[in-house]
Order: C-alpha cells, then structure tokens, then sequence
C-alpha cells in the first residue's frame, strides 16, 4: 500500500513539473528558427518539445523497419530469428496444453483419450522422457500391456528414466505373475534408487516368497539403517527371517549353523514359538537339556502354545506320568493363570490317572470358552470317574460344534493355516500369522499337536473307542411242524433306516399266536443316538414290526419246512461276527419278531 501511494506521488510529481516548464517557456517568449530551402520556420517552445517527439518516433520506426527486414534475409537463409522463435513457442505452447490434457485424462480413466493426448504432446514437445512418461501410464490405463512395455524399454535409455522404466516392468511382470523376473527387475531398482520405499516393500515381499531369506535380511536392515522401520519391527521381522534361513541350512545337513540361527532368533524374539520350538529342539540333539528347558521355559512365560509343551515333554520322552507332572511343575509356575496352562496341568493329570485333580485344572473352561480340547478333556475325566455313557457322548457331542481354539491366523485376510509361516498362503502377508482364536468361527484346520486324549482313543482293545451301533441279538429259531408251502410273495419296501433285503422272494413268517400281546424292546437313549444292547428295555405294548398278509392255506401233500434263503443267514451271521447293519431298534425283522412272540 505504502508503495502504490509512493508511485503516485511521483506521477504527480512529473506531471507537475513538465507543466511547470512548459508555463516557464511560454513565458520566455523565445522561439525556435529553422531555415531549409530557403523558407524559414519559427516553432514556439511548445512546437519545438512536439516536433522533437516526433523526429524521435520516426527514427525508431525506422530502425524496426530495418530490423525486420535484416531478420527476414536471415530467416530465407534459415537462421534462427524471432520468427522461428515465435513458432517454436506456439509449438510449445500446444504441446503442454496436449500434455497437460492427457494428465487428466490418465487420472479419470480415460485411457485413448490420454493416448491421443500423449501423441500430440510428442508431435510439438521435443522431450520424449515426459511424453513417454504420459504415453505409458495412458497405455497401461488403456490395458495395453504391449504398447506400455514398449515405451518402458524406450525409457531404459535415457538415464533420467531408466528408474521408471524398471519399476514399470517390475510392476508388469508382477501382474502377469513372472516373480522370478520380477524378483530381477526389483534388485535392479534397488540397486537404482535404494532408498525408495515401494520398492524396498517389493523386493522384501518377492524374496520372502521366493525363499531369499538372506536377502530380505540385508535388504531389512538397510530399511532400519534409512530410519524406515522402528527397531522393535525390525528385531521381530530379522528373528523371522533368520528363523526360516535356519530351517532351511537345517534341512541342508548344517545343524551347527541352524542351531545358532535358531539360538539368534529365540534370543531376539521370545515370542516366537516356532524359533523357540527350534532353537529347544537343537538344544535336545546336543544333550543340552538345561538350556533347552531354559528357553522352553521362557517363551512359556510370554505366549503359552502346546507345540511348547509338546517339546518340553520331548526332553525325556520315556518318563512316566507321574514323572512328568512333577517336572512340568516348573513350566506350570511359569505361567499359571493362562487357559493352556490349565489345559496342560488337566492332560497331565488325566495321564497320571488323577481325574479329580483333572476337574479341579480345568476349572470352568468347558462352560465359559468352550473349544473342542477342553470338552475332550471333560469327557476324558467324565468317562475317567464313571460317568454314565451318554453323559461323554452328550459332552463329545458338544465337542463337534465347539470352536477349534486357538489356531494360526492371518491379522491380513484372516486365513487359518496349520503351521506357522512367515508368509501367509492366501494373501501373501509377511509376518500376519498369529496364534489367537478366530473370530466368528467354530471349526478350521485342526493344528498339530491337538489331539484327542489317549484315554478317549485308548480304548480300541476292548472296543470302547467308537461307539458301534447296537443290532437286536438274533434269537435261535424253534423247529415248527410240517406246515403247507404257501406261494411265495414279496416284502414291502423298506422304510428309511430298515434292512432292505433287494426285493428277494422270502417264505412268509409262521402264524404267530394272537392270544396276548408281545412284548416289544424299546431303547432308551437320547434322539440321535445310537442304542446300545444293554439300553433296551421291555414293555407291555404291541409290537410294531413289519409283518406280511396271511395268506391262504393251500391243501397239499406236506412239503418240506422252508429253510432260510442263504443271503439272509449270512447277513445275520455277518452281522453277529461285528459287520453292523443299520437296523432301527425299534423294529424287528419279521422272521424273528414272529419266532419271539411264539416263544413268549
């Protein structure tokens, strides 16, 4: 503001003074004589001040005359003027306009129109680093895929763009799904540009997939060193790292070199139960079992995981029950709070045949988080005290729709996977998989090291593993007399859950006394059970079973008494040696039904 105010003070100050000089002039009276042909011309001061004016435009007029004319000789020879500048600057000018128009086209999508953008731009602009820029980012919107290659080989040559050029054939080949040569190109923009961050992201995630475990360790710690990654992630994703190029030398032969990789990553990351898992298991191969308890122990106290467990009893694999539950104390102790440590200290007194104690471990799980492991466990103690029968089914029963538990899942896409993995199978995630509960799920991948108790599965010797369906004990017929053949005739179909004996011609059963009602065996057990023998129970009702139509008695000579068709004495042989047929227990096949109400 103060300087506008100062600007025109002095416009005022100029017009005030040429006013002052030409009122000073036209006072003096003096005036300006020019004498040329003869002829004489007197100007005033005022006249005199214009014709000087004048004279001077003129001679600037034709000085720019004579300048356009030497420059126009200039521009037949072909020199550079200032019209051949004014060309170019129209030239320019169109070309950022097309390029600027083709910006804009690539960021809404407009892939042909930002490629006819990008051609324009190249036919005025003479900087093809920019308009090939533009061409291939149009072309890739476009899904051209070829033509955009084309432009980022063309970009290789120019050291301005050899950077972009990679990276853009980086990012093809990821697309196409060639991660060997992508996993080439992303070292090769490293090597370029190592600080950038896309791709330091990139070649971590194709070495971690490619098995590079090396390399990704280096390439980590140089993020560490550009400040691009906090020391806690980087500690945790180094002990990753050196934890899977420790399988790996292991599987080699290398033990000495796995062992200590194994020892470096349990060290850096105590929360990492499988290098903790590793690093105990080296421990065991070299008899060092003091430190292999030691690291058990610790990791024990951060992240309770029964693949700890299962390794802490692999110390002395052949001690006994009661044995083991006194060296587990220590482990317990460690602890003791945590829901696996509760269901530990139950399997190891269900081992030792202490069920109470079991009962006592488990506490409320089964009631207030249960999981298949915990209602195993209660149907392990349940059938340990002498539960009744149906009370373990009833609690396995609920097992088989209980969630798994704890399971490795992904924090990325939620995937559940068996084993641990640095790298997720679904999404690829580095470093995702955590062992937790899913959420919203009752069943998954069952993950090693969960099993069903030995006293659930131990019972195979006397026949109390499975549950086998119960089939009615068949009864031995009584020799009936002589009686008249009648005329074979046909079982009805059989129902859904009954023997069908294929629609074959059987002899009807004999006539059964209607004098009093038989009595039927009815099982008690719940709906959805399968009955056993000792589950039956008699009542005074009418029997409900299948019988055929009388059918009329025919006068003959008296044959011989049928005897019975060979299939069925063999299915009901089968079927007493242990090979069960799936036969309602409330109803009997109609042979024996009729011989049972005879005897009765």
């Amino acid at each position: 503001m103060l300087l506008s105010a100062l600007k025109i003070l002095i416009f005022f100050a100029v017009v005030l003074a040429v006013t002052l000089g030409a009122v000073h002039l036209s006072e003096q009276g003096h005036a300006l004589r020019l004498v040329y042909g003869g002829v004489e011309y007197s100007l005033g001061p005022v006249q005199a001040l214009i014709g000087l004016v004048v004279l001077l435009f003129l001679g600037w007029l034709l000085f720019k005359l004579l300048g356009f004319g030497v420059a126009f000789l200039r521009f037949l020879l072909g020199d550079e003027t200032a019209i051949n500048r004014y060309f170019a600057r129209s030239r320019e000018r169109k070309g950022y306009e097309a390029l600027s128009e083709g910006m804009l086209a690539v960021a809404s999508g407009e892939g042909r129109l930002a490629l006819d953008k990008a051609a324009r731009a190249a036919k005025f602009l003479n900087q093809p680093h920019v308009t090939d820029l533009l061409a291939a980012q149009a072309a890739e919107v476009a899904g051209d895929s070829q033509r955009a290659a084309e432009v980022y080989r063309r970009l290789l040559g120019d050291d301005r763009t050899r950077f972009v050029g990679v990276r853009g054939l980086m990012r093809q080949k990821l697309d196409e799904g060639d991660t060997a040569t992508a996993l080439k190109l992303a070292q090769k923009a490293y090597a370029l540009k190592p600080r950038n961050a896309d791709v330091q992201d990139t070649l971590l995630q194709l070495q971690t997939r490619e098995g590079d475990w090396k390399g990704a360790r280096a390439v980590l710690k140089d993020k560490r060193k550009q400040g691009l990654l906090p020391q806690d992630v980087h500690i945790r994703r180094d002990a990753v790292l050196a934890l899977k190029e420790a399988s790996d030398v292991l599987a080699e032969g290398n033990s000495i070199s796995a062992r200590e990789a194994a020892i470096s990553a349990s060290r850096a990351s105590p929360d990492l139960i499988p290098a903790a898992v590793l690093a105990a298991r080296s421990y065991i191969a070299q008899n060092d079992l003091r430190n292999a308890t030691r690291v058990l122990q610790k990791t024990w106290s951060v992240r309770p995981h029964p693949a700890i467990a299962a390794t802490f009893a692999d110390i002395v694999p052949d001690e006994t029950p009661a044995a083991r539950l006194r060296r587990f104390e220590d482990l317990i102790r460690k602890n003791p709070d945590n829901e696996e440590t509760k269901l530990l200290q139950a399997e190891l007194l269900l081992a030792a045949e202490d069920f109470p104690g079991a009962r006592r471990a488990l506490g409320d799980l089964a009631i207030k988080h249960p999981t298949v492991r915990s209602l195993s466990i209660l149907a392990a103690v349940e059938r340990g005290e002498g539960a009744d029968d149906a009370v373990v089914r009833g609690t396995l029963a609920r097992a088989m729709t209980a969630s798994r538990g704890p399971q490795w899942v992904c924090d990325k896409c939620h995937n559940i996977m068996a084993d641990w993995s640095p790298t997720c199978d679904s999404c690829g995630g580095f470093d995702t998989l955590t062992w937790r509960e899913p959420e919203g799920a009752s069943g998954g991948v069952v993950p090693n090291g969960i099993e069903l108790l030995p006293l659930l599965v131990g019972g195979k010797a006397n026949g109390a593993a499975h549950p086998v369906p119960a089939t009615v004990p068949a009864q031995p017929v009584p020799q009936a007399a002589p009686q008249p053949a009648p005329e074979p005739v046909r079982k009805p179909a059989a129902s859904p859950g009954m023997v069908d004996d294929a629609e074959e011609e059987v002899p009807p059963a004999p006539k059964a006394e209607p004098a009093k009602p038989a009595r039927q065996e009815v099982a008690h057990v719940a709906p959805g059970m399968v009955p056993r023998e000792s589950d039956y129970r008699s009542v005074n009702e009418p029997a409900m079973t299948v019988t055929d139509p009388e059918p009329e008695p025919v006068r003959t000579a008296a044959p011989k008494p049928a005897e019975p068709a060979p299939e069925r004495a063999a299915s009901r042989t089968s079927a007493l040696d242990g090979d069960v047929l799936p036969v309602r227990p409330d109803v009997e096949p109609p042979e024996e039904s009729a011989s049972i109400a005879k005897n009765r």
